[in-house]
C-alpha cells in the first residue's frame, strides 16, 4: 500500500489539510515515522456534512449489502496485515507480539463479527394491547413493534493506545446499524487510520459513509462534537476529556458513548492462588506497558498473604525486560510520548514522597533513546494517597492491604473510577459476593481475561453507555414504537 496518504478523507475524496501537516513520532526510537494532516475545524464540519448527506442511502439500504460492505472491509485487513502491523508498531511503540497479535488481528476479527450482526433482525414483536376507548382514539386491540433504528451521524474519537482496534469497536457496529461516521483518531498515532480509510474506499464504502479528520490541535475534534450534523459522540479517553465532550455533547442532546479511565482494584483474598493473582496483576507491566484502562493497577491484598504476594510481584516485575519492542525478548515496551512518561515519573515520586515505599523500579531505564518507564511497584500505599486515586496509565502497581472483605470492598470502591476490578478467592461464591458489591461495569474472578460478548463500560467517572457483542448494536441505535390498530 506504501505510505499513508497525508491527507484527510471527506466525502471519498482525498483533500489536503488546511493546516498543513504535523509529525508522528515512534516512541521507541524517536524518529518520525510520517507526517499526518492537520485538519481545520472547518474541514471537522465538512465531514460531518458528508456524513450527514450519505446517511439516508445508508441508513435504507439492506442488511445483506451492509454486512457484504463490512466483510470486504475485514478482508482487506486481512490482506494488508502485513503493512499494517509495522506501522501500528512504529506509532505505538507496542511490542511486536501485542501488535501483531492484539491490534490488526483484533481489527478483523471485530468487522467480521459485525458483517454477521448487521444480518439481525432489527425489530421485536410485542404482544397486542387491548385498549379502552378515549377522547384520543377508539379501544381495541392495538399492535406494535419496537425497532431498532441507526442513531445517525456518529463521531468516533479514538485513544492512542489501540488505535485501529478501538476504532474497528466503534466504525463496524456503528455502520452495522446504518449510521455513518467521522473518524477522529489520536494526534500522537493517526497514520494507520489513515491507510485504514484507503481500506474502506478500496472495499467500495459509499462516498460519506466513513470520513477521518486527523490534527493535533484540539479545534479540529471541538469543532467535530459541536457540528449540527452530529447526532452522537462516541469516545475513548481520558475522563477530564470525556467531562468537556459531555457538556459539550449535552447542549444538544446528542447521544454519547464515553469509555474513561479506571483505576482496576484486583482483590486478593488470604485463600486466593497467589501465583495466579500475580501473573494477573502483572499484566499491568506485560501488556503494553500499562496503557490500557482496564488494568488491575490497585492490588488490594489481605494482609495475612500480604508480604508473600509482594515478593512474588518484585520476582514479576524483575522479569520483564525493558526496552527495544521490535526484540522478542522485549515485555516492557515505551510510553507513548515523553509527556506521559513525565506524568508517571511523577505520580511515582508524589507516591515516595507521601510515604509509600518503592519496592521495585521507580527508576529511568538507562536505554540511549525512547520514552521508557520501568515496572514499579509501589507498597506502603493508602487509599487517600494521590498514587491510590488517580490512573497513570503506564507500567505501575500500587499495593494496599485490608483486614476484611468489607474493608476490601471500601477502598476498592474509593475512586472516581468504575471499569473493570477483579477478585482473587479460593472460595467461588465469595468472589462472586464481593463482585456484586463492587462499583464496576465489570469483575474478572480468578481471571483479568475478558468475554468480548458481555457488555462493555463504566460506572462512575468511568463512562457511560455500554457496547461490545451484541451490545453494542444497542449502543448505536435509538428504539423506535410503531403501534397501529390490531
Amino acid at each position: 500500500m506504501g505510505v499513508p496518504s497525508s491527507r484527510i478523507y471527506l466525502a471519498g475524496e482525498w483533500v489536503e489539510p488546511a493546516g498543513g501537516h504535523y509529525d508522528v513520532v515512534n516512541p521507541a526510537t524517536e524518529e518520525v515515522v510520517g507526517v499526518a494532516p492537520e485538519a481545520s475545524a472547518a474541514q471537522a464540519e465538512q465531514a460531518a456534512a458528508a456524513a450527514r448527506a450519505a446517511f439516508e442511502g445508508w441508513a435504507t439500504a439492506s442488511p445483506a449489502r451492509r454486512s457484504e460492505v463490512l466483510g470486504r472491509v475485514a478482508d482487506l485487513l486481512t490482506k494488508y496485515n502485513d503493512d499494517l502491523v509495522p506501522l501500528v508498531q512504529a506509532e505505538t511503540g507496542a511490542t511486536m507480539r501485542v501488535a501483531s497479535t492484539m491490534q490488526v488481528p483484533v481489527a478483523v476479527e471485530r468487522f467480521s463479527r459485525y458483517a454477521r450482526h448487521a444480518l439481525e433482525p432489527s425489530l421485536v414483536a410485542l404482544p397486542p394491547q387491548a385498549i379502552d376507548a378515549t377522547p384520543l382514539a377508539p379501544g381495541g386491540l392495538v399492535g406494535a413493534v419496537a425497532r431498532r433504528a441507526p442513531v445517525g451521524v456518529v463521531a468516533c474519537i479514538t485513544p492512542y493506545n489501540f488505535p485501529l482496534v478501538n476504532m474497528a469497536g466503534k466504525v463496524a457496529p456503528a455502520l452495522a446499524m446504518g449510521n455513518t461516521v467521522v473518524i477522529k483518531p489520536a494526534p500522537q498515532d493517526p497514520l494507520q487510520v489513515l491507510r485504514f480509510a484507503e481500506i474502506v474506499h478500496e472495499a467500495g464504502v459509499p462516498a460519506g459513509v466513513v470520513n477521518v479528520v486527523t490534527g493535533s490541535a484540539v479545534d479540529t475534534g471541538a469543532a467535530l462534537v459541536a457540528s449540527p450534523d452530529v447526532d452522537m459522540i462516541s469516545f475513548t479517553g481520558s475522563t477530564a476529556v470525556g467531562r468537556r465532550i459531555g457538556a459539550a455533547a449535552g447542549q444538544d442532546m446528542k447521544r454519547q458513548l464515553m469509555e474513561l479511565g479506571g483505576k482496576g482494584a484486583a482483590i486478593v483474598f488470604e485463600d486466593a492462588d497467589l501465583d495466579r493473582a500475580a501473573a494477573g496483576i502483572g499484566s499491568t507491566w506485560a501488556f503494553h506497558s500499562g496503557q490500557i484502562c482496564t488494568a488491575p493497577t490497585r492490588a488490594l491484598v489481605h494482609r495475612s498473604v500480604h508480604d508473600q504476594l509482594v515478593e512474588k510481584l518484585v520476582g514479576y516485575a524483575n522479569f520483564c525486560p525493558v526496552g527495544d519492542p521490535m526484540l522478542a525478548s522485549t515485555v516492557v515496551g515505551p510510553l507513548i510520548s515523553a509527556s506521559q512518561r513525565d506524568r508517571v515519573e511523577a505520580l511515582v515520586a508524589e507516591g515516595a514522597g507521601a510515604g509509600a515505599t518503592v519496592a521495585v523500579g521507580g527508576t529511568r531505564p538507562e536505554l540511549d533513546r525512547g520514552f521508557y518507564a520501568a515496572p514499579t511497584l509501589l507498597t506502603g500505599v493508602t487509599p487517600d494517597m494521590t498514587v491510590a486515586q488517580e490512573e497513570f496509565f503506564g507500567p505501575v502497581v500500587v499495593v494496599l492491604a485490608f483486614g476484611d472483605e468489607d474493608e476490601a470492598v471500601q477502598i476498592a470502591n474509593g475512586t472516581p473510577f468504575g471499569l473493570y476490578d477483579y477478585v482473587f478467592s479460593g472460595d467461588t461464591a465469595r468472589a462472586y459476593r464481593v463482585a456484586t458489591r463492587l462499583r464496576s461495569g465489570n469483575v474478572g474472578i480468578n481471571t483479568v481475561a475478558r468475554n468480548h460478548e458481555t457488555p462493555f463500560g463504566g460506572f462512575k467517572h468511568s463512562g457511560v453507555g455500554r457496547d461490545c457483542g451484541v451490545f453494542a448494536l444497542q449502543a448505536y441505535s435509538e428504539l423506535q414504537s410503531i403501534v397501529w390498530p390490531g
